[in-house]
């Protein structure tokens, strides 16, 4: 199945809006991919403002957070893998939803080869089998 936490993280996004909170992410800026303003990370975190009058073009996809805003008052394109999003919450009153620090995904273990001996050679590629012999 697909991760939740893009599906929670719209969620709580429209949540917040609804109940006239201000959204802010908590983003991990050592994931691969961030594209963030680096004069305002610390502790290689940034929280950023996702309501809808301090961005322009939001787009929370499965895989993906991006938006367009000023800092400093320069535009700059952001771009944030769903990974890296620690956590969404209001700023009003902090509600929202934290998130565990995720793992990049393992690959999965190299096939293990059985050893084949003289007597145990396979020609078709099936398993093999015993049978009974009296």
């Amino acid at each position: 199945m697909t991760s939740q936490k893009p599906y929670l993280i719209r969620a709580i996004h429209e949540w917040l809006l609804d109940n006239a909170s201000t959204p802010y992410l908590l983003v991990n800026t050592d994931h691969e991919g961030v594209q963030v303003p680096t004069d305002f990370v610390r502790d290689s975190r940034i929280v950023l403002n996702i309501a809808p009058d301090a961005v322009r073009d939001l787009n929370i996809s499965n895989d993906w957070l991006s938006f367009s805003a000023r800092f400093a008052g320069k535009p700059m394109d952001i771009f944030i893998p769903i990974i890296a999003v620690q956590a969404i919450y209001s700023k009003e009153n902090n509600e929202g939803m934290f998130f565990p620090e995720e793992d990049m995904p393992t690959p999965p273990p190299p096939p293990k080869t059985e050893p084949t001996t003289k007597n145990n050679t396979n020609k078709s590629g099936s398993r093999p089998s015993l049978k009974v012999v009296k």
